[in-house]
């Protein structure tokens, strides 16, 4: 068998968007059964308000430190390099802003715990890209209940079995039948050891990354396939408006807090992914 992976175009989400409505309407007229309806937990999050201003955060001792000297000494010097960074992206950490960095690093120690907050990106699931001014997005509070209200909805409306999975970029590193994936999920065969050492680990030892998916709906899949069919989905909804709070800053030439709603609804989004197995006995 193969695997189309079909992205579906949709007006950005702000906070307050009804989710349902908006994965509903584009899938409505070309959903068919057995399909796989992958969303990205990152617009699921906006849209249900799960974001934080982080210029009205107040920064610890403790995430002055990470953003100082973690970040910019450590992961932009021996720790950037072990675990094999870009040139630009060990740059921008070295350079890693002190006020805006703690602010942020503070974010992470509140909500996601410690362990987290060593990443140097995409801590426990906050993210920052594709979000207007100081703006981030905290990880689902139940993305499993999500996916399985998403599920019913489509089945009740469209009247077609379909399995529902919600994605984010962040890698879950693997090696023959070890999972390691960024932070603790209730998806089958994925293992968490924190992720700070998960990233390590996964980039150390050239570990296989795929997108991880987040919460899945309607089926039991072996987890490498579940990460195959994630990391299919996430390379084809592409970046929106950049990878990073750079890049996006670099693409409006503003700086990185400067972004707004309208930039960003200027610019093409697939937070929808439809995946179909297509059968060669049909």
């Amino acid at each position: 068998m193969s695997m189309r992976a079909i992205p579906l175009r949709t007006p950005y989400w702000r906070p307050g968007t009804d989710y349902i409505a908006a994965v509903l309407k584009p899938i409505q007229q070309l959903v068919q059964d057995g399909d796989i309806i992958t969303v990205s937990e990152k617009a699921l999050s906006v849209a249900q308000g799960f974001i934080i201003d982080e210029s009205k955060v107040k920064p610890s001792l403790l995430a002055r430190f990470l953003s100082r000297i973690w970040m910019r000494r450590i992961w932009g010097g021996p720790l950037g390099k072990v675990t094999g960074l870009r040139k630009r992206t060990l740059m921008h950490l070295r350079s890693y802003p002190l006020l805006e960095g703690a602010a942020h690093k503070q974010v992470a120690l509140s909500c996601v715990g410690f362990l987290q907050a060593l990443r140097h990106y995409s801590e426990g699931g906050i993210d920052a890209s594709n979000l207007p001014y100081s703006y981030v997005s905290l990880p689902l509070r139940d993305a499993s209940a999500v996916a399985e209200r998403l599920r019913r909805v489509i089945e009740e409306k469209t009247g077609k079995k379909v399995v529902v999975m919600i994605v984010d970029g962040d890698a879950t590193y693997s090696f023959r039948n070890l999972y390691l994936a960024p932070r603790r999920l209730k998806v089958r065969g994925l293992i968490h050891l924190g992720g700070f050492l998960t990233f390590v680990l996964g980039r150390v030892f050239r570990l296989k990354g795929r997108a991880t998916p987040i919460a899945i709906s309607g089926a039991e899949l072996h987890p490498d396939y579940a990460l195959t069919l994630a990391d299919m989905a996430h390379r084809v909804r592409g970046r929106g408006a950049g990878r990073t709070v750079w890049s996006m800053a670099r693409r409006f030439n503003v700086g990185v807090a400067e972004v707004t709603w309208e930039m960003l609804e200027g610019v093409v989004h697939r937070p929808i992914v439809l995946l179909r197995v297509d059968r060669e006995d049909k």
